[in-house]
């Protein structure tokens, strides 16, 4: 994984990805949804109806690359589906094949905003942000006032070393959205592949202190105080918002990078994140 994979939104920490218990109802539709074949042919299947779909929006992250990736199948002008099985793919790290889906809806619709945002995550999350950044930038034409395209390309363009332009897009995202934690997040990403660990600290602890803030967030946060030194605060945090195991396991690696520490942070956190 390249030095500057680790600039992607939020990093995927050991236990950000805990599976949420499926539903009565959600065990009900994944039932029904195995009782068709998956080796009929697309045409021979209808698209599920919103109680299923709604149902699957709840489940994890495979079933529901697996169900939307099917529904995409049955309808390839579906506006909704082939986004939702990129956005799946990309929360699996099947960074490439969220890629291509988005790109692929692209390719039917190529106007759906929300198909290129995603392409454009999938391609800074395999570390390729270049081939997105056109996608990115015909969606911040398209609504200059949505942070979402500049907060991308932000990211997009600190990957391909071009940190002026990152920081004019992320700067333009906060003025559409202050104070955004996905927008700081960016950017506390891209200062700790810099080694500017108290940078990082600062934005993140900006982000936290939000009322949209997100686990991810938060934990973000906690590590970056970690790897700054500040244990005890990053152990409180933790144990705040994740199961034991799970705090244990992140505040290991932190003490094992503590004792041993990297002569690149943008590395450090790029481990973290392969993990």
């Amino acid at each position: 994984m390249s030095r500057t994979t680790a600039c992607v939104a939020t990093v995927t920490l050991l236990a950000a990805s805990l599976l949420v218990a499926a539903s009565p109802a959600l065990a009900k539709t994944q039932a029904q949804a195995r009782a068709v074949s998956p080796m009929a042919p697309a045409q021979t299947r209808t698209p599920a109806n919103a109680e299923t779909r709604a149902a699957y929006d709840r489940a994890d992250a495979l079933s529901r690359s697996v169900f939307w990736g099917e529904q995409a199948e049955i309808d390839p002008t579906d506006p909704v589906a082939g986004v939702k099985a990129a956005q799946a793919m990309r929360e699996l790290g099947r960074y490439t094949e969220a890629a291509e889906m988005a790109e692929r809806v692209l390719m039917a619709q190529p106007q759906n905003i929300e198909a290129m945002l995603e392409a454009g995550r999938g391609h800074i999350a395999r570390g390729q942000a270049f081939y997105g950044i056109a996608t990115l930038e015909k969606a911040r034409d398209a609504r200059p006032s949505d942070w979402r395209p500049w907060s991308l390309l932000g990211t997009a363009y600190e990957q391909v070393r071009r940190p002026q332009d990152a920081q004019a897009a992320w700067a333009q995202a906060l003025a559409i959205a202050p104070e955004n934690p996905d927008v700081l997040t960016n950017m506390a990403m891209a200062a700790m592949t810099q080694g500017d660990i108290n940078g990082a600290e600062g934005l993140l602890r900006r982000a936290a202190a939000q009322p949209g803030a997100s686990l991810k967030v938060r934990l973000n946060l906690a590590m970056a105080l970690g790897l700054n030194g500040k244990m005890a605060e990053a152990e409180q945090m933790m144990r705040r918002d994740l199961p034991p195991e799970a705090a244990d396991q992140n505040l290991a690696w932190l003490r094992a990078r503590i004792a041993a520490p990297s002569t690149d942070a943008g590395r450090t956190w790029t481990s973290l994140q392969a993990k």
